[in-house]
């Protein structure tokens, strides 16, 4: 199966639960987002010429409402094997995507691996990814999809989450954190 295919196959195993999870959440296969705004020039009236320049990206949730949508989580997929320069390719695109959207969730899924791990280089050039997940075969078994759609949940959650933390934080009814942990899950 082709990598392209793959992802419309998640997509159609996946979008119907995250849908009945949360009505506003959708999946979409090859979307571009931002990942640059530059400015070229500024005139003396304070106008600028910019530039805008976006990545694709192979699965992306988005939360819709009113018209607007926002992205939340980014999945960025492997059949089979993932090269060092993937790994450092992927989370290269992580950064320069959150850098525009900071409250952005970023991971990746590999299928096909059989029963090998989460390979050492994804762990060591993955810095900027927020989850990793294989899976045996193409088509996930029920434990794995399950999990997957779960991921999303809690990535969607922690998306909200950054977003408030970051965009409300000198509003006087803000919520007032004292801790943020980043936990570290294997499984």
């Amino acid at each position: 199966m082709q990598e392209s295919e793959w992802v419309r196959f998640i997509i159609g195993e996946i979008v119907g639960r995250l849908a009945s999870s949360d009505n506003h959440l959708q999946v979409i296969a090859g979307r571009k987002l931002l990942y640059a705004y530059e400015v070229r020039h500024y005139q003396d009236n304070g106008e600028r010429e910019s530039v805008f320049m976006d990545y694709e990206t192979d699965m992306l949730v988005i939360e819709s409402a009113d018209n607007r949508w926002k992205p939340r989580v980014v999945i960025e997929t492997k059949l089979e094997r993932v090269t060092t320069h993937d790994a450092i390719t992927y989370s290269q695109k992580a950064a320069t995507h959150k850098q525009v959207h900071p409250y952005l969730r970023y991971g990746m899924l590999l299928g096909n691996r059989g029963h090998y791990p989460l390979p050492g280089r994804l762990f060591r050039h993955g810095s900027h990814f927020d989850f990793m997940m294989s899976w045996v075969a193409e088509q996930p078994t029920l434990e794995e999809l399950n999990h997957f759609v779960q991921l999303l949940l809690e990535e969607v959650d922690a998306s909200r989450l950054l977003e408030e933390i970051i965009y409300q934080s000198h509003s006087p009814h803000r919520n007032r954190y004292t801790l943020l942990h980043k936990k570290l899950v294997v499984h």
